[in-house]
């Protein structure tokens, strides 16, 4: 079976980019991997795109650029033309050999989602599997979830080194779930588990995530390790601290710099380092939305608090 790793070079080649473009990629449901990759090309060369080795997978595409009058083909046949909007959501699904005549500009997201993690997902809520999903061909929706799933995963593509696996594995958990219900027909059981994480449980978990600032654990790592599904798990902790667990880490990577602010005269960029941030930038970018002011500011105003308590 294809591998995600490989996804974005087969993508580069479908759509005769020069370069195989990026990917963000998850290993949450069955270990197996989901990709998501931002394609674009400003001044393509024009023909018909390659073709996927078929294989039980789909491609669930964003598209953020207009793209009319295209020509689609399946199974090795033109089959309609159709104008694509941006904004809108496409199915395809790559047993049937999807491909289009690129003769105009293109700017599209990607997520590649294998049979195997939509079984794995209805597994671990045990629910009957998903069937065939709607991969009418030319087809859009209009999916503002979607829409909002793309454009936090976008930012993440255009910042890897900044981007903590939790996030990832979560937003990449949160796709194939709307994904399956959307499309696919899946209906949580009624008795889907809601209630949080036992005490013992969230101090663990707490302590795990307080140990790897960095975020390079995975959320079926830390799911693991308490014999829980990834779904569950991550339910659980949002249920018991009121966040999941990527803006639990981010809330105490903040905590950790105020504390080194507070109490040494580092640099900033020293602080973001010790508390777990890839750079200075993306310190004071997370810092600010989080606290409201900027880390340079805050550390002013909490020495001006400890010199007016003296």
């Amino acid at each position: 079976m294809t591998q995600a790793a490989g996804f974005g070079q087969r993508l580069g080649r479908f759509l005769h980019l020069k370069d195989a473009p990026p990917s963000l990629i998850t290993r949450s449901l069955r270990s197996t991997e989901l990709a998501v990759t931002e394609t674009r090309d400003d001044n393509p060369v024009p023909g018909l795109s390659g073709s996927f080795t078929a294989e039980d997978a789909f491609l669930v595409s964003l598209k953020l650029h207009d793209y009319p009058d295209c020509e689609l083909w399946e199974d090795g046949k033109c089959v309609m033309k159709a104008d694509v909007p941006a904004g809108a959501t496409y199915l395809y699904d790559l047993k049937r050999d999807p491909r289009y005549v690129i003769d105009k500009p293109f700017h599209s997201l990607f997520f590649y989602l294998p049979r195997s993690a939509l079984d794995g997902l209805t597994e671990q809520s045990r629910t009957p599997r998903v069937g065939e999903l709607a991969c009418e061909l030319g087809v859009g929706h209009d999916d503002a979830v979607i829409r909002h799933i793309g454009a936090s995963l976008q930012e993440g593509l255009r910042r890897p080194d900044e981007t903590n696996q939790l996030f990832i594995d979560h937003m990449m958990l949160a796709l194939t779930a709307h994904v399956a219900q959307t499309y696919g027909g899946l209906r949580p059981t009624a008795g889907s588990t809601r209630g949080g994480l036992a005490p013992w449980q969230v101090r663990q978990a707490c302590e795990r995530l307080d140990a790897d600032l960095g975020g390079k654990v995975s959320l079926q790592q830390i799911a693991a390790e308490f014999d829980l599904s990834v779904s569950h798990f991550s339910r659980a902790f949002r249920v018991s601290t009121g966040l999941p667990p990527h803006q639990w880490l981010l809330r105490q990577r903040v905590k950790t710099a105020q504390q080194l602010m507070t109490v040494r005269d580092l640099p900033l960029s020293e602080i973001a380092m010790s508390a777990g941030f890839a750079n200075q930038s993306h310190f004071t970018r997370v810092f600010s939305a989080v606290v409201g002011v900027s880390p340079g500011v805050w550390r002013r105003e909490a020495q001006g608090v400890r010199e007016g308590e003296n």
